[in-house]
């Protein structure tokens, strides 16, 4: 039997788990199916209940829940030597503050470089800072939202890449790439919310590598539904796709 929490998806038993937390009815009947299907935007304790309770779900949520958020993915690119922006993981202004030692306007990158909050989708929250009035700027930004209690950034080497990041999507079995080009000279990122137009078919050659990479990520994580951001330096002559980001959405 398979029990199905996904609104698209049918298969013998359909639940959902929308706006609630799982209960004594989820758990009998996960322990009665022989696989769960997950919507994208389960809840933790959903996924934990089907991971305990079934022996096959899809999707694997492992690396998401183990490895939340911009700081939690730089932690799994660094654990399994996976290529990627040079990066500093910062949990909250004090720790920031500390590691430069009181001297936040000279930071170890070279500008430009990438400043991102430790939250936020579609490039919210990301920012080119150009000059230490920027990098300033965005600091007292950040000790704002640490007083709500949203706290923790990265900052990360900027990788120009001609305007153009590569998304390589996973889904089961089945992966494909695509370009996302910025045309607007006006904006760095190159997502679609930004602004970004699809290209398929270019580079081929650089898509494989960039998916064969993938492969790999995903043999050693278990990831089996994402969408990974990856940039290929213009700066070097060794095409090495670099990881950016993984989306799960």
């Amino acid at each position: 039997m398979i029990l199905s929490y996904h609104p698209c998806f049918e298969a013998d038993k359909n639940r959902l788990c929308a706006g609630r937390k799982p209960g004594p009815d989820d758990l009998a009947a996960m322990l009665a199916a022989d696989a769960v299907i997950l919507p994208q935007g389960c809840y933790e304790s959903l996924y934990t209940m089907a991971r305990n309770n079934c022996k096959h779900v899809f999707p694997n949520f492992d690396a998401k829940f183990k490895y939340k958020g911009k700081i939690g993915q730089t932690q799994l690119f660094q654990n399994i030597n996976a290529a990627h922006p040079r990066t500093e993981i910062h949990l909250n202004m004090d720790a920031f503050s500390k590691h430069y030692g009181g001297s936040p306007e000279k930071p170890s990158f070279d500008f430009p470089f990438v400043f991102k909050f430790d939250w936020g989708e579609e490039g919210k929250q990301v920012y080119l800072i150009k000059s230490s009035q920027e990098l300033q700027h965005v600091l007292e930004v950040a000790a704002e939202f640490e007083k709500s209690g949203q706290k923790g950034f990265i900052i990360q080497e900027y990788i120009p890449s001609n305007s153009r990041s590569l998304r390589v999507v996973i889904i089961g079995q089945t992966i494909f790439s695509y370009w996302r080009i910025q045309k607007r000279s006006d904006r760095f990122m190159s997502n679609l919310a930004k602004g970004a137009l699809i290209d398929f078919d270019s580079d081929p050659e650089l898509q494989n590598i960039a998916i064969e990479s993938v492969k790999d990520f995903c043999f050693l994580t278990g990831i089996n539904l994402a969408g990974f951001d990856i940039l290929f330096s213009t700066r070097s002559e060794i095409k090495t796709p670099l990881f950016l980001e993984i989306n799960y959405f």
